[in-house]
């Protein structure tokens, strides 16, 4: 009984190993470069990689990250002596928080701005602008404003975001 399981166990490992084709894991060296980096850049190329949990690899090497968005920085300079409340880039959302000067101390502003693209044109930002005027601590009005700020701000945003994008052509044309 013994011998039987000896057998059986020598001629499943050859199965299992004649199954592979033959050949052990590896590959021959005089195929490949032995420069590392040139063998990294091969497989990009050819779309070999690791991903994990079924990732994309359409998208690979592709970063999106907020100091590279004119407009998203623009934004932040723009506002930047306002507290901010809430900054989401992925979400594409910045709101800041309750901002009064001491002259109108019973009186302050929000500003909430959406993303819609990331291309730096008129349609690709919403600005809302929100006013609280307070009697009291406890007594307040929250109403959103009306008039010329929101469509100012988005100007000046508009403008620094174009700036800022000349400014990546021209850098990396050089």
């Amino acid at each position: 009984m013994k011998n039987l399981k000896t057998i059986f166990i020598i001629i499943l490992s050859f199965i299992f190993l004649t199954s592979c084709g033959g050949k052990l894991p590896g590959a021959d060296a005089r195929k490949y470069d032995p420069d590392p980096a040139k063998r990294v850049a091969k497989n990009l190329e050819e779309g070999r990689g690791f991903t994990l949990m079924g990732g994309d690899k359409s998208n690979g090497g592709v970063f999106e990250f907020a100091s590279s968005n004119e407009l998203w920085r623009a934004s932040l300079d723009i506002i930047d002596f306002m507290p901010l409340a809430s900054v989401n880039y992925s979400g594409g959302i910045i709101i800041t928080d309750w901002y009064s000067t001491e002259q109108t101390s019973n009186e302050s502003i929000k500003i909430s701005i959406r993303f819609l693209s990331n291309e730096v044109r008129a349609d690709a930002l919403d600005i809302k602008v929100f006013n609280k005027k307070c009697i009291e601590l406890s007594n307040c009005v929250i109403s959103e404003k009306t008039g010329n700020i929101a469509p100012e701000l988005k100007v000046k945003i508009l403008k620094t975001a174009a700036i800022y994008q000349n400014e990546k052509k021209n850098k990396d044309k050089k």
